[in-house]
């Protein structure tokens, strides 16, 4: 079985900040590309963040400084470093890769910044 398992969130105060993980399963990712996407309560899911195998990272225009995506591939996990969080930042985050793959979506970890 492949997969991939969102863990981190929570419910944090507006300026506060959270580190979200993604542990990949089944199979190694290391060649993979890899992004964070996020579903804000009605709204369509959205491009969070993303970074290569190499090491390239691209982020939302809205997180830049804010957020830090990184890797450890032996660890075959993914990180988003959520700082700063605004109450905009709400919604249940996902990772897959990038781009994503239908059979990768998990169950997400929910993120609520509350001011």
């Amino acid at each position: 079985q492949v997969q991939l398992v969102e863990s981190g969130g929570g419910l944090v105060q507006a300026g506060g900040s959270l580190r979200l993980s993604c542990a990949a399963s089944g199979r190694s990712f290391s060649r993979e590309n890899m992004a964070w996407f996020r579903q804000a309560p009605g709204k369509e899911r959205e491009f969070v963040a993303s970074v290569t195998w190499n090491g390239y990272k691209n982020y939302k225009e809205s997180v830049k400084g804010r957020f830090t995506i990184s890797r450890d591939n032996a660890k075959n996990t993914v990180y988003l470093q959520m700082n700063s969080l605004k109450p905009e930042d709400t919604a249940v985050y996902y990772c897959n890769t990038h781009p994503p793959l239908s059979v990768y979506w998990g169950k997400g970890t929910l993120v609520t910044a509350s001011s």
